[in-house]
């Protein structure tokens, strides 16, 4: 079976970002299945250039996945980036241009991708959906999307998206792709009704999730805290974007109000939009318990995760971020790192279940470096509560399962 994925910000795991796809999409090319993806030639967390080698259907590709992958593949899966208009950290209106750009140029693209069965599309960016529904029709391929989270609805929460006319359009084509969908797929279960109740026919819920084999829960980090000289400190990490959403203002005041607790190190490890504006008001702020780190890819993700006592993650306070599986929660519990979640909704209900965190109210910095400080003091506990989150991983959430998830809705997609 050939699945031509267009996905934007698609990410392999020697390069920054969320690496979701292509660890489904290595499965499935280890079960023989051929998997094409059009991404974008710019790194969308770092604005760097991936850009490997020219393309025969325009713009450039790369083969992943090349014998010795471990996985028994023996040709890798294909990614061609076609060109687009680059817009890393600029406006709302920059990045819907390159949004629009991406959605033109990988139509083009996929047009010259050959003998597709199924069509996956992705959002967000919901735009890139309509190329994949556009494909789907043309080649007679069959068109599956997935949501990863609830655009529009997420950017006029926070703000981001505010004409009216936009939110307008923005809500009509939601429920277009929904409509016209083979299948759905969903990273939540908070999202089932949602998608169901704006016009979705079949949906199947594929969580997040993470691959417990590549990291070490047993790994004690000294060679991450060496190289940064925090040995001997409790690191409390925030791995991930650096955006508007992320809400790491309240990071910055936790590490304020834990200032007189020089044992306590908090480390901020990626990039983003407001990473500039973070960094400047931790020098005025006078922290010196604050490490801001570039970002890391997903190989280099293991030694970092190590290298944490504990792990933050958050969202600013808004209802519809209650309804979100981040993904990087996932990695914490397989690194067996205990969670600071400062997040409520359906990810909480994980991290409770699981036993491998503490919950602090989001929007609440003295709550959040509450909980920092009770897992400070208490490393055994601590300890105890990562390895908890492991087993919760493996059980439930191994990136394995999941994929395996993903190729039978794929088959029963085929048989519609």
């Amino acid at each position: 079976m050939h699945i031509l994925l267009i996905h934007q910000a698609f990410a392999a795991l020697d390069e920054p970002g969320g690496t979701r796809h292509h660890e489904l999409a290595r499965f499935l090319v280890s079960k023989g299945h051929k998997v094409t993806v059009i991404a974008s030639p710019v790194s969308y967390l770092t604005g760097t250039s991936l850009t490997p080698s020219p393309s025969p259907e325009g713009g450039w590709e790369r083969s992943h996945l090349p014998s010795g992958d471990g996985l028994g593949v023996k040709e890798g899966m294909r990614v061609i980036r076609p060109s687009v208009y680059s817009a890393h950290h600029k406006s709302f209106f920059h990045r819907l241009m390159a949004f629009f750009s991406f959605m033109i140029s990988s139509f083009f693209a996929g047009l010259k991708v050959r003998e597709v069965d199924v069509v996956w599309g992705t959002s967000p960016p919901i735009f890139q959906g309509v190329t994949a529904w556009a494909l789907a029709r043309l080649k007679g391929a069959k068109f599956l999307f997935e949501v990863r989270d609830l655009w529009p609805d997420f950017a006029i929460a926070v703000g981001v998206l505010k004409s009216p006319l936009l939110i307008k359009l923005s809500l009509w084509l939601e429920r277009f792709l929904y409509r016209h969908a083979d299948w759905m797929m969903v990273n939540s279960p908070a999202y089932v009704s949602h998608v169901r109740g704006r016009g979705a026919k079949r949906v199947e819920l594929i969580p997040n999730g993470a691959d417990p084999g590549m990291f070490d829960p047993l790994d004690n980090g000294d060679q991450f805290k060496a190289d940064f000289s925090i040995q001997n400190k409790f690191v409390a990490l925030y791995a991930g974007a650096h955006g508007i959403s992320n809400d790491l203002d309240v990071v910055l005041e936790a590490a304020r109000l834990l200032a007189d607790q020089p044992e306590i190190v908090f480390v901020l490890v990626g990039d983003g939009k407001e990473k500039a504006n973070l960094q400047a008001r931790a020098a005025e702020m006078g922290l010196a318990n604050v490490l801001f780190l570039p970002p890391v890819p997903k190989s280099g993700m293991a030694g970092v995760l190590a290298g944490a006592d504990a792990c933050i993650a958050i969202l600013k306070p808004i209802d519809e971020y209650k309804t979100t599986y981040p993904n990087k929660v996932f990695d914490y519990m397989a690194a067996g790192r205990p969670v600071v979640l400062a997040i409520d909704g359906v990810i909480r209900e994980v991290v409770d279940a699981a036993g491998c965190g503490i919950f602090a109210a989001p929007g609440d910095a003295r709550a959040l470096a509450a909980a920092t400080l009770k897992l400070a003091a208490d490393p055994s506990a601590a300890r105890q509560m990562g390895l908890a989150g492991r087993r919760s991983l493996e059980e439930h959430f191994s990136r394995e399962s999941l994929a395996a998830k993903l190729e039978n809705l794929v088959g029963n997609l085929m048989e519609l």
